[in-house]
């Protein structure tokens, strides 16, 4: 097949997901992309510009088989000017996030309009795919409540219908090298891997690094990440603090660097408060790191709480509070100087983020995407 993939904010996790599954796909890929910065404006006029790189491309004699996007483009917008260049194809839409329940800042107000995008591009859509069950349910739960509120008629069947064309579709993984064996005893090294942003709870972690330090336990930090314009003040503060402490600090620019990060880590450690599927975490589970992160978002589903398939995953969760996690990381600390972090299994971690590696993923997507003919 043919593919003509649309990708109005093309960095972060939406590159990396566009990229890994066309390096491991069999089908043939045309990418329209558009830098990964103001993705108000990117979810405004993204559908006006590929529409008409469409037509010049449709014009120059390429064709396609289906259409895939995500979920920051307006699909319903760009169906409409592009026309039947790719109407009657089969289109999809992924959606790695949505705009009805990604975190707001608290100085600025939800404009549901982008939520009602998301709603008209699912709309649109022959297949709407979610990186997550959380993401769906999430997702379609915020919908209803918004449409409950709005004047009639509410088009509250409106769920059903997204609902009913809905799946989940894990993304891929590029797995990082496999560590040969468990780290020798020592100082735990943790590692903190997000964006530098207010709703990956950084205020959290150091928290609980402050109780880690004062119970008198050695251990080394890694915080890494992509940083925007407003950083959150505690990253100059405790990068002050623990200044004897860290091993690296900040963005990695090169992915040999960001792997090298993964590798060195005893422990990767989440406190985010919004998270849809986790990349970085499973990335690090992959790479020989211990993740532990807490029992809410995304996480239980794709490190399989309570799933009988996988029995240690239990140890891989705290209940999301400062005080939990810092006793956690107690245990681990004590665990990994006795050189028993892992009590015996060293690749289960590796083992759990097998499963999104991405030979796996596209074999599956690519499937999904044909069923759709």
């Amino acid at each position: 097949m043919k593919i003509l993939a649309l990708e109005p904010y093309y960095g972060g996790s939406h590159r990396a997901f566009l990229d890994g599954w066309r390096g491991a796909s069999r089908h043939e890929w045309t990418f329209l992309t558009a830098p990964a910065h103001s993705w108000k404006w990117r979810m405004r006029h993204s559908a006006i510009t590929f529409a008409r790189e469409v037509r010049r491309l449709h014009a120059a004699g390429q064709r396609w088989d289906a259409v895939f996007c995500s979920d920051m483009l307006n699909l319903a917008e760009f169906l409409g000017l592009a026309g039947q260049i790719v109407c009657p194809l089969p289109k999809v839409v992924y959606f790695h996030e949505n705009q009805l329940t990604y975190p707001a800042r608290h100085d600025e107000p939800r404009d549901v309009h982008f939520g009602l995008t998301n709603m008209s591009t699912a709309l649109a859509a022959d297949a709407v795919w979610f990186n997550s069950a959380y993401g769906r349910d999430s997702f379609l739960e915020a919908l209803g409540n918004l449409l409950a509120k709005t004047p009639p008629p509410r088009l509250t069947e409106t769920v059903d219908i997204i609902r009913s064309r809905s799946s989940v579709q894990y993304p891929g993984v590029e797995l990082p090298p496999s560590r040969h064996g468990a780290r020798p005893a020592g100082p735990l090294r943790i590692l903190w891997a997000a964006r530098w942003e207010h709703d990956k709870n950084p205020g959290d972690f150091f928290a609980a690094l402050d109780i880690l330090a004062a119970s008198g336990r050695e251990f080394r930090i890694s915080v890494i990440g992509e940083q925007f314009r407003d950083v959150p003040e505690e990253f100059a503060h405790y990068r002050r603090r623990f200044a004897e402490r860290i091993d690296r600090w900040g963005y990695q620019s090169t992915r040999g660097e960001y792997h090298a990060a993964l590798a060195e880590a005893d422990v990767a450690v989440s406190t985010a408060g919004h998270e849809f599927f986790g990349l970085s975490m499973v990335e690090a589970a992959g790479a020989g790191a211990f993740p532990l992160v807490p029992t809410r978002l995304a996480y239980p589903e794709v490190f399989q709480l309570n799933c009988p398939a996988s029995p240690s995953a239990e140890d891989f969760f705290y209940d999301g509070g400062v005080a939990d996690l810092a006793n956690r990381l107690g245990e681990l600390a004590d665990r990994q100087a006795a050189g028993q972090l892992w009590q015996g299994d060293w690749l289960a971690g590796r083992k759990l983020a097998e499963r999104f590696a991405w030979e796996i993923r596209a074999a599956d997507m690519d499937n999904a995407l044909e069923t759709l003919q």
